[in-house]
């Protein structure tokens, strides 16, 4: 029997500092009962390969395009990673961020990073230039390490950082200068910093701590009882934190083997399992029901996948079912980037009887619903969803106001969700306070698509929402509202547009031209309207350009995306 979340000791969590970022003190944890107490601070990563090698040494740690790599070689490249950083006069605080697709190297880095006291900033390779920019800028990054895929991107970036392209070899090289000691830190100090678009669509980069990668994959861990002879397939973009923090960091601290894959293939899952031993994998539910509906599924042997962790999406219970059939654990979850990225967990147990949860917070996270008041939500009444706890960021690199806003009193993190918690607290999702919606497991900021929109000469007002898309979901739909007959753009002009200022998840699938927005008494585009079966239901303008398969695929690009 499930303990209830009553009967959980909570950690103790001070209010959040809300100064430029910079990294809230919280106070030490105290054993008491003892005349002289004995203090102790957050646990840091900055020597996590160096144990991991010591205790695990010749275990595979990443399996890569058919190549094991174990954990005292991955130590061995993080040296010399570290070694070249220091050489180069990268210090603690510094920023080091990494374009390119999932690939060893970039675990390599981020460990590096980890061993320097240095923030890591994975970046989205799909994004354009400008976008690219703008975060580089920001984040102020010192160094820019480069993947061999991503080179013609960073050609076109206009921002004066240093670059270094990524060089792998399968046989790891000793470092040929002095080794680097591991940087004496405690857990507040910033790990990774991790960008997220803002309602607005500017983008903010939530900075997560040591401590706070470190509290969520025990949150993780004790949720499902992860072993080190567990093998997890990660194909969802590194730069994610669901695969970097939930995936990586997890099976790091946990000692266990990763299958790196570049992208999603249902195929290649099927393989991980018949043939590679997989037994857990996390995900969209667009991968889970690629399976199901692959000509492999009645025949293979599933038999080693122990549970699978779908998140970001509602999912169907005949797809919980068809699972569950199999002997598979079917776990869903609910987090943001800010909590690293774990709220709530449902276990397979109640996949069934709390059907659409997104389950119930999990062992060191608080989570609430609260009215606009401020005040703690009843249950069965909808409100905005928070959270604090350990794992939780505590604001955004250079960003005051952002942070002020994002928290209240007691460090609670506003999520801009909204939901219910049932009298068994579990929480379900209803709707999002503001317009996102994710595609294929991107998420989509209508604001940033129709900033970009205004930008056209030929067009003077621009509202996108989100239209269902059988394959990703969700996808964007814009509403146009040309600037004078003379400059009346097409749906392929707008498309080509957008192409050129966004990445490709962005650009709306569909484009209408209209004489004027809905809005509301107050003069206000009215969202609702546009979202109404008589509104999407045609989809008449779809551009030339833009076809399902140029969408990314879940969690991954597909052979298309370029």
């Amino acid at each position: 029997m499930e303990a209830r979340r009553d009967e959980i000791p909570q950690p103790v969590r001070t209010e959040p500092r809300r100064d430029t970022y910079q990294h809230q003190e919280r106070h030490s944890a105290c054993i008491t009962g003892r005349t002289n107490p004995v203090t102790f601070s957050h646990p840091t990563l900055t020597r996590l390969s160096e144990i991991q090698a010591t205790d695990y040494g010749n275990k595979v740690a990443i399996t890569f395009d058919g190549v094991q790599h174990t954990y005292a070689q991955m130590h061995e490249r993080t040296l010399t990673c570290a070694a070249e950083l220091h050489a180069q006069g990268v210090r603690r605080g510094d920023r080091i961020a990494y374009l390119g697709p999932n690939h060893p190297a970039l675990i390599v880095v981020l460990l590096a990073c980890l061993r320097l006291g240095v923030i890591f900033v994975p970046l989205n390779w799909r994004l354009a230039p400008p976008e690219l920019d703008y975060q580089l800028t920001l984040a102020e990054v010192s160094l820019l390490y480069v993947a061999p895929e991503s080179a013609k991107t960073a050609d076109g970036l206009s921002t004066d950082v240093a670059q270094e392209t990524v060089q792998w070899h399968d046989t790891p090289t000793s470092p040929t200068g002095p080794l680097v000691p591991a940087a004496d830190v405690d857990g507040e100090q910033p790990a990774l910093l991790l960008f997220t678009s803002g309602t607005t669509g500017r983008p903010k980069g939530a900075v997560l701590s040591h401590a706070n990668l470190m509290w969520n994959s025990f949150n993780l861990l004790l949720n499902t009882d992860l072993t080190i002879d567990d093998v997890t397939l990660v194909v969802a973009p590194l730069f994610h934190v669901i695969s970097l923090n939930q995936q990586v960091m997890t099976s790091y601290l946990r000692g266990a083997h990763m299958l790196i894959e570049s992208r999603w293939d249902v195929n290649r899952a099927f393989d991980a399992v018949e043939y590679e031993g997989l037994t857990w994998m996390a995900g969209v539910t667009t991968m889970f029901a690629d399976m199901l509906q692959s000509p492999r599924w009645e025949s293979a042997d599933l038999s080693s996948l122990r549970f699978v962790n779908s998140g970001g999406a509602p999912v169907p219970v005949s797809l919980i079912q068809s699972y569950q059939a199999k002997d598979i654990m079917f776990c869903q979850g609910y987090g943001l980037t800010e909590t690293s990225p774990g709220c709530t967990f449902l276990p397979a147990a109640h996949a069934l009887d709390k059907a659409g949860s997104a389950g119930r917070a999990v062992p060191f996270t608080e989570v609430e619903v609260r009215d606009v008041a401020g005040n703690a939500c009843s249950p069965g009444v909808k409100g905005e969803i928070v959270a604090r706890g350990p794992n939780v960021t505590n604001g955004y690199w250079n960003n005051p106001k952002a942070t002020d806003q994002a928290f209240s009193p007691g460090g609670w993190f506003h999520t801009g969700d909204i939901g219910y918690l049932d009298d068994d607290g579990f929480l379900f999702i209803v709707d999002r306070l503001k317009d996102m919606f994710i595609s294929g497991g991107e998420n989509v900021y209508p604001a940033e698509v129709e900033s970009a929109l205004f930008e056209h000469p030929g067009v003077s007002e621009a509202a996108v929402v989100a239209a269902a898309d059988e394959k990703w979901g969700e996808v964007g739909h814009a509403f146009v509202v040309s600037a004078g007959s003379d400059a009346l753009p097409t749906p392929d002009e707008l498309s080509d547009f957008l192409l050129a200022r966004l990445a490709k998840y962005k650009v709306p699938k569909y484009f209408d031209l209209v004489d004027e927005l809905p809005r509301t008494g107050s003069g206000k585009i009215h969202k609702v309207s546009l979202r109404t079966a008589d509104a999407l239901g045609a989809h008449s303008n779809p551009p030339a350009t833009t076809t399902t398969e140029d969408k990314p695929a879940p969690t991954a690009p597909s052979k298309d995306h370029k």
